[in-house]
Order: C-alpha cells, then sequence, then structure tokens
C-alpha cells in the first residue's frame, strides 16, 4: 500500500553532493510527468545550537546549488524545499508518507559520507511507504541513455506493483523492458509460458514498449550482476533490498559490471 494520502510530491535527499544533484536531475521526469512538485530535502542532525547553525549554513548553500543545478536544464518543473531535524534515514521514511517516489544518490561525498549515504539508501528502501529510487552516482541524468529497464517477472502477491511501476518508467524514458523470468527452469532456458501469462495485461495497457525476455534463473540480482548489457534502472519489490548495493554495483566498474540505478517499489 502507498502513502495513505493522494501523494504531493517526489523528495529527494540532498547532502551537497554531486549524487544527489544527480537524483534530483533524474528524478525531474517523475515530477513533470505526475504534475507535483520535485521537494528538495536536506536533513540536520540534533547538535548543540553552535553547530546546528552551522548545519543550517550548509544545508541552505546545497538546497540552493541543487535548485541552481535543476534552473540550468531544460526541463521545468516546481520546486520545494526544506531542511528538516534527524537522521537522514528517519526523515525521509517520514517525508515518504506523502510523497509519490523518494530518491537518494548513491553516494555522498567522502568514504564517511558513502557508508552513512549507503545505509540511509537501504533504510529507507526497506521502510519507506511509497517507491524508492537509488541513482547510481556516476550517471548524468542529461545524458541521453540506451539501457533498459529491467524488471522482475514472478508469480508474487507483489509483482502486479512491479510491473505496473516497470512498464511506466520504460514509457516515460522511452526505453525497452528486460523482463528478468525468475522461475527455476531448465539451464538457460527462457520461461516464455508463465512470462508471456503475467506480461499480456502490462504489454496491452503499453503497446509502444517493447518487451524482451531474459532467464534470470538464479535470481534478479544475479541476473544484473552477470550481465554486461546496458541496464538502465532496475525495478524491483522491497525484499530485494538488502541486494540494492550489488545491484547499482562499484563506481569502478569491474569484470564488465556498471551497475545501473534501482527502484524499489513497495
Amino acid at each position: 500500500m502507498n502513502a495513505p494520502h493522494s501523494p504531493r510530491w517526489i523528495v529527494v535527499g540532498i547532502d551537497g553532493s554531486d549524487a544527489a544533484i544527480n537524483a534530483a536531475k533524474w528524478a525531474v521526469a517523475e515530477a513533470t510527468s505526475r504534475d507535483i512538485p520535485l521537494r528538495l530535502v536536506y536533513t540536520i542532525p540534533e547538535r548543540k545550537a553552535d553547530d546546528s547553525r552551522l548545519d543550517v549554513e550548509c544545508g541552505e548553500a546545497a538546497l540552493r546549488a541543487a535548485c541552481a543545478a535543476l534552473h540550468a536544464t531544460t526541463t521545468e518543473v516546481k520546486l520545494e524545499t526544506d531542511l528538516v531535524h534527524g537522521s537522514p534515514t528517519d526523515a525521509l521514511v517520514e517525508e515518504s508518507r506523502h510523497a509519490a517516489m523518494v530518491c537518494v544518490g548513491s553516494v555522498g561525498i567522502g568514504q564517511i559520507a558513502r557508508k552513512i549515504i549507503g545505509s540511509t539508501a537501504e533504510g529507507v528502501a526497506e521502510n519507506a511507504q511509497c517507491p524508492v529510487a537509488i541513482v547510481r552516482a556516476n550517471r548524468d541524468a542529461g545524458e541521453s541513455l540506451s539501457g533498459s529497464i529491467a524488471v522482475v517477472v514472478d508469480d508474487s502477491p507483489q509483482n502486479d506493483s512491479v510491473l505496473e511501476h516497470g512498464f511506466r518508467e520504460a514509457r516515460l524514458r522511452s526505453a525497452p523492458i528486460l523482463a528478468m523470468g525468475t522461475w527455476r527452469w531448465g539451464f538457460g532456458e527462457i520461461p516464455y509460458r508463465q512470462l508471456d501469462r503475467r506480461l499480456r495485461r502490462w504489454v496491452t495497457q503499453y503497446p509502444e514498449v517493447h518487451v524482451r525476455p531474459a532467464a534470470a534463473r538464479h535470481g534478479a540480482a544475479e541476473y544484473l550482476i552477470g550481465t554486461q548489457e546496458p541496464v538502465e534502472l532496475a525495478v524491483v519489490d522491497r525484499w530485494y533490498s538488502d541486494k540494492v548495493a550489488r545491484m547499482v554495483g562499484p563506481l569502478t566498474p569491474r569484470f564488465g559490471h556498471t551497475g545501473c540505478s534501482v527502484l524499489v517499489v513497495r
């Protein structure tokens, strides 16, 4: 179940990093397609007064920089900004109650911040009340990407929500669907019958989206880690939230694995 009220905005966690600004750029299409604002949120930890004033100044500077980066793009979007107190995870989970989506960058500033942002992304993905996008840091949202939208296809009760969001993203970003069938099957074979049955409704509803089947017999995360074909975004349910870091991949690709952004759907 999504937010208890009509979604008010798309929320982006801002922390002063390029990764956060990249996530905000990626989120522009989400906000404009729904005709709702893009809400940029900077989290201030609870500290003593002197430290808090410095945190506010840093937060205001980070929000100004993010707004300037978005204004420099060619797409007009409604913007809102806010400074909130607390831990980044708790603040973004609270924001998710009234959001259509929460977006975060995959890394922050420096080694310590990267660990914090990583745990934040995982915590938000597990506990948010709306979909959560973890946007791969070294992807520039202004570039034209040719990768697929990889979508988990199975018989679980939550899979319809995953397929709905996957096909919507494919149409929004003019990308094909890579339908990852996760049924156990013969070695290297694709479970066409099951895929056809599960996808029929969505193929009919989104006739402009090209769909290509793939056998992910060892699981979606393992398939994405092993494939060398370009994937722009993976759409999974929250049971994959502990595998997000592996799907996003390292900043320096190894063994052909370039990683992708991940959308975790409730």
